[in-house]
């Protein structure tokens, strides 16, 4: 059963709040004598995960980003999260099967009996510690990351990534890298991105590592190699529908780890959240 709730009043530009104070006095039996963190940011929220009993199953109304901040929290304390997709990206919900349900399918869930384990990645930063459950981007698709948590409020969902996607089109940038699985070197020269997803599905539905799955103890990770503004543009409908795959350009393949080194800055995004620029992970 659910022990807390937390919404990221932010979440889905606002959406999420106000669909679950409309749930709640939809389910009063249900959310009466459930705490609400009153958190006015999700680092708040985190802070406040500490003060619970461990293992306590709280559910978090947000997306994946909302998510990505709580990790370490809910994973120090050994707390079970229950998800209320009611973000902009939802590709955990969607590998997680909760993506088509209603807001009361999803609360039946979140307080029903079953319990899934899951995969979660780990990744250092400039000397700092972030872990990700669906996707850990550098390149390209972390400068697209970057660009839907500054687009327009009007664009939602995969709009707001088509948009974001377009305005990084326009100022394309590829980076000199060399990916490494352990000692095998996956790429070596110009790169228009390496990811790594936990998910089949980023950028809200995009399915970029189609067997990918969320409990395999597997990452599966895209490069997508030298692409021109053309070249990108043309793939952009390929990964849309998952025909990038077999690209030449394209690499696919499961790893339980990943090197990264860039001869300049890349941009990094962890679940979506933009982490910053580094040389290496």
């Amino acid at each position: 059963m659910i022990h807390a709730v937390f919404i990221n009043p932010r979440a889905g530009g606002g959406r999420a709040l106000t669909r679950m104070l409309s749930l709640k006095r939809e389910c009063p039996e249900v959310f009466d004598s459930i705490p609400w963190l009153e958190a006015e940011s999700v680092s708040e929220a985190a802070l406040l995960l500490h003060q619970l009993p461990a293992s306590s199953r709280i559910l978090v109304a947000g997306g994946d980003g909302t998510v990505n901040r709580l990790l370490g929290a809910l994973l120090a304390n050994a707390h079970q999260l229950a998800l209320m997709p009611l973000g902009n990206g939802n590709d955990l919900a969607r590998a997680l099967g909760l993506h088509r349900l209603t807001v009361r399918q999803c609360l039946a869930v979140a307080n029903g009996p079953s319990v899934r384990s899951v995969d979660v990645g780990q990744v250092w930063l400039n000397r700092s510690q972030h872990y990700f459950v669906s996707s850990l981007c550098a390149g390209f698709d972390a400068a697209i990351c970057q660009k839907v948590q500054i687009a327009p409020r009007k664009f939602r969902g995969v709009f707001r990534y088509l948009y974001a996607t377009l305005t990084a089109l326009a100022a394309l940038e590829t980076w000199d890298m060399k990916a490494s699985a352990g000692d095998q070197v996956l790429h070596e020269g110009v790169a228009l991105f390496a990811s790594t997803l936990n998910t089949p599905s980023y950028g809200a539905g995009m399915p970029a590592a189609p067997q990918a799955r969320i409990d395999d103890g597997a990452l599966d990770v895209v490069i997508a190699g030298n692409f021109n503004r053309l070249g990108a543009l043309a793939m952009l409908p390929r990964l849309l529908t998952g025909r990038h795959i077999g690209h030449p350009k394209v690499m696919v393949k499961a790893s339980q780890t990943l090197t990264l080194r860039s001869k300049r800055p890349m941009p990094v995004a962890s679940d979506g959240e933009y982490l910053g620029l580094t040389q290496s992970l």
